[in-house]
């Protein structure tokens, strides 16, 4: 009764055949040292009794481990999954198997599933930095994968100065076109929910922000950019403030489809109209965009892509001579116009 409920191990193979467990594993793994005769009555018995062969055990022996680390600040948000799933694509067919972390945007958990990831031998690591590592300056973790000559290959968000393959979305460009097409809708007091300081995707929407207000000699005024952190509640108290300036704003630009969600609810309980009285738009181009009333004009991003082109690079290293990958890919970003800009 034991032995139905139990696996079949090398041991009881051994047992069985009155030979040591090392001369059954090479006899399955078809070792020349094992006569053909032998090998071929084990395999049969093997094969009969239902053994399966650890595969970890296996891995470890052959060096490989085929997992692939892949932490991201969350999956609450159909971008990241979009990326995973294009990593997936690419990789699982090729039999590696994912292991996804997420860290809330916290450094001691990106750094903790470092650890983990580099004990349990994974051979790459995909990493989309968290807000706090961008906060905190830490990058000891990011050097340990380094040392390690493991892959380490950025998706979405990097780590400016750390020199390894990445992906990412060309944020300027989109964050240009968003502003662009509001002045162009006729506003002229557009406002900036900006991400976190010193994260390069909020960094560079600002960037692309500024550029455009300058661009088309609108002034750039300072208490018309405020802080959220990309989730839709921290949007509340900076639009609130904008609600209460002498004048108000005519649009309001979001660093991503959150924070955008977040401003339509305060300007609507203010009683105001959108686009009338004030236009928003977002960056991301979530599904949820499209359905919501009115629906929000945004900046598409293409989350999958981003996972297929990183796959790729860890792939094409894989078959190079490089130290480790370091061949960064830009994405180009796509404004999507719905009614929430409308002139």
């Amino acid at each position: 009764m034991n032995c139905m409920n139990k696996p079949v191990t090398i041991k009881d193979i051994a047992k069985k055949f009155k030979c040591s467990p090392s001369t059954v594993s090479r006899a399955l793994n078809n070792h020349p040292s094992i006569n053909e005769d032998t090998r071929r009555n084990l395999q049969e018995y093997a094969q009969k009794v239902g053994y399966q062969r650890n595969q970890v055990s296996l891995s470890l022996l052959n060096k490989k481990t085929a997992t692939i680390g892949v932490i991201v600040p969350t999956i609450n948000n159909y971008h990241e999954s979009a990326i995973i799933e294009g990593i997936e694509s690419e990789l699982q067919p090729l039999g590696y198997t994912l292991n996804i972390c997420v860290t809330n945007e916290q450094y001691l958990l990106e750094s903790e599933y470092v650890e983990k990831l580099l004990s349990n031998r994974v051979e790459g690591v995909f990493l989309s930095i968290s807000q706090e590592t961008y906060d905190s300056g830490h990058y000891e973790h990011l050097e340990q994968i380094k040392k390690r000559s493991i892959p380490l290959i950025f998706i979405d968000r990097e780590y400016e100065g750390f020199a390894t393959g990445s992906v990412t979305i060309d944020d300027y460009h989109g964050a240009f076109k968003a502003v662009e097409h509001l002045i162009k809708t006729g506003r002229k007091r557009i406002a900036h929910l900006k991400g976190p300081n010193g994260m390069a995707v909020a960094e560079e929407r600002l960037r692309g922000y500024i550029e455009c207000l300058k661009k088309h000699d609108l002034p750039v005024d300072e208490d018309l950019i405020l802080n959220t952190n990309f989730k839709v509640e921290s949007a509340i108290e900076p639009v609130t403030k904008l609600m209460n300036l002498p004048e108000l704003p005519d649009a309001i630009f979001g660093v991503n489809d959150q924070v955008a969600i977040g401003a339509m609810k305060v300007i609507r309980d203010k009683g105001l109209n959108i686009p009338g009285d004030i236009a928003v738009a977002g960056f991301d181009n979530a599904p949820i965009s499209a359905y919501i009333h009115p629906s929000l004009t945004s900046v598409a991003r293409p989350g999958r892509q981003i996972g297929i082109e990183a796959a790729k690079i860890f792939t094409d290293y894989l078959q190079s001579s490089e130290a480790l990958p370091s061949r960064n890919i830009v994405l180009p970003s796509e404004l999507i116009v719905r009614e929430s800009t409308a002139g």
